[in-house]
């Protein structure tokens, strides 16, 4: 009798001879373009370094397209990006040391958000390995270490045998829900060794499906047929499973008004009459959440920004969908289900039942108009009229990417992202730079459509390099600046704290004239001309930067009283 698993794919005479005679010339880095070609790769992001040319010389004789930025942690951002917009696992190639630790806040925010980064760095020579302290350049006594408790896993390459099999269980582990990045080193004499090995032509790293288990399923789709007054918070899990469509049948089956988390924008239509939108920081919100006798909780696990800063308290049973084990029950008893989120959207559309609820609509819009009334009542005029005046510039089907300013916190709650997987910002971490190289790489993702990138001026600097970058790549990436002065939202926190601001103060460039000395068009804008000047500069090719000087404010927060 055979077995599936006893079937063996044959190669053809023309594999065979080919694997018997391998071009001349390769080396270790053949190998890992050739491992990453044979994935289904076709762009790499990173920066070369002394340890790791081997991989960069191997790039010369490949089909993989280089993306370069200018710092290490911005190549990681756009590798992030990348990989949101396109669902691949995005290679970032780094250097040892100095160059593969300054990925380490990128692949944090990865980490955080669930994005599949493939990180693949370059390690000492063998001979330095082992513990003792050799005095090699970039040497660290377990260069590993730095990134065991960020990236899902990490892959060791000690022969050059070993590096289609190492990067494989790397994509499928990046790819496998939760999506995340993952970390894989190489030797600098593996990478630079000629290698007679054959070229590496297909390679199956097909990710593993997290399917939930049926007997919770069922449960769950009971305890929402019979639910008299159901809710839903939709996290960034369902963003990353593609599962929009599915939380839209469940909630208009169930009747179950819905809110998305800032990881989640996008996943929910914001105008459908079952839209709470993303009000999470508001006690509004929170109260209508904690009156749910029935909360699914799909893809999020209710951290510190999803549940208006650990105040909610939910009274009802909760049902909890996580792909990530450690979310899972993390803040509140729930019936946990470790599942894909699309899959578990799936098993419940197959088993519940359909609810009528007449006053679910009605519920929905009290609880916008509490919002809209509470906000209204703050003289914050400014703030919503850019915001509106960026939605209204933007193509709708324009992705856009937010650093950690007062405007990004404004959007997290109240801009439209009309779509999923539209609309990400570095709230998964939390550090400042995020934007504009993120949005170089969506760029690269997708070259069809203009990308919106805003930062603050502290944030910016983070990143400024990278209009060389953008310039040398002709990325369509709009960067709006909002120029406060210094960091506007620690301004805004020492101010309430100590009744006075220490450090937040900046001297800046002229960041106009900067963006032009590096050859990209920039322009200064006000509040009532950023509407035409960002639309322009969104359809004109290529990158650019609009400046905005002003002085944003946050609403009032509700978690503190």
């Amino acid at each position: 009798m055979t077995h599936d698993h006893d079937l063996v794919l044959r190669p053809t005479a023309a594999q065979t001879q080919a694997a018997l005679d391998p071009p001349a010339g390769r080396n270790g880095g053949d190998l890992v373009v050739e491992t990453l070609t044979g994935l289904g790769a076709t762009t790499v992001f990173g920066l070369p370094g002394q340890h790791a040319l081997g991989m960069f010389d191997a790039l010369s004789r490949s089909s993989l397209r280089y993306v370069g930025l200018r710092v290490e942690n911005n190549a990681g951002f756009a590798a992030d990006a990348y990989g949101r917009i396109t669902g691949e696992a995005a290679p970032l190639l780094l250097s040892t040391g100095p160059g593969a630790l300054t990925s380490l806040a990128a692949l944090q925010e990865a980490a955080a958000s669930s994005a599949p980064v493939l990180a693949i760095s370059s390690q000492i020579p063998t001979a330095g390995l082992g513990g003792g302290r050799h005095g090699y350049l970039h040497e660290l006594p377990d260069q590993q270490a730095s990134f065991r408790g960020i990236v899902k896993s990490v892959h060791t390459v000690r022969t050059q045998s070993q590096i289609p099999s190492a990067i494989a269980a790397a994509w499928k582990s990046a790819l496998t829900a939760p999506h995340g990045p993952v970390w894989v080193e190489i030797p600098q004499d593996v990478l630079l060794a000629g290698t007679d090995l054959p070229v590496v032509t297909a390679v199956d790293a097909t990710p593993e499906d997290l399917a939930p288990r049926p007997e919770l399923t069922a449960v769950a789709a009971d305890l929402l047929s019979k639910a008299a007054r159901p809710a839903i918070i939709a996290g960034g899990g369902v963003v990353r499973a593609d599962a929009a469509g599915k939380l839209l049948q469940l909630a208009e089956r169930l009747q179950a008004p819905v809110v998305t988390t800032f990881g989640g924008k996008g996943a929910f239509p914001w105008e459908h009459p079952l839209s709470l939108q993303s009000w999470l920081e508001d006690r509004h919100t929170t109260d209508f959440l904690e009156d749910a006798d029935v909360l699914l909780v799909v893809g999020s696990g209710l951290g510190e920004l999803s549940s208006n800063y650990h105040t909610f308290k939910p009274r009802g049973r909760v049902i909890q969908i996580e792909a990530d084990l450690g979310k899972l029950e993390s803040n509140h008893p729930a019936l946990g289900v470790h599942a894909d989120a699309r899959l578990a959207l799936q098993a419940l559309l197959e088993t519940v039942g359909e609810r009528t609820d007449p006053t679910a609509a009605e519920r929905v819009r009290t609880v916008l108009d509490k919002v809209a009334e509470r906000i209204g009542s703050q003289e914050l005029t400014l703030e919503q009229q850019v915001l509106a005046s960026v939605r209204r510039a933007l193509p709708d089907d324009s992705p856009s990417f937010w650093d950690m300013t007062i405007l990004a916190y404004w959007a997290w709650s109240a801009f439209d992202a009309r779509g999923a997987n539209t609309m990400h910002s570095a709230q998964g971490a939390g550090g400042l730079g995020y934007g504009f190289p993120a949005a170089l790489g969506a760029a690269v993702a997708d070259p069809t459509r203009p990308v919106l990138a805003v930062s603050g001026d502290g944030g910016a600097l983070y990143s400024i390099a990278e209009l060389a970058a953008a310039r040398q790549h002709d990325l369509n990436v709009t960067w709006l600046i909002v120029d406060d002065g210094g960091y506007g939202i620690l301004r805004e926190y020492m101010t309430d704290a100590f009744g006075r601001p220490t450090a937040t103060e900046l001297s800046r460039p002229d960041y106009v004239a900067l963006a032009e000395s590096f050859g990209v068009p920039g322009v200064r804008t006000s509040a009532e001309t950023l509407e035409e000047d960002l639309a322009k500069a969104l359809a004109t090719p290529g990158p650019s930067v609009v400046l905005l000087p002003a002085v944003l404010r946050m609403f009032a927060p509700t978690h503190l009283g």
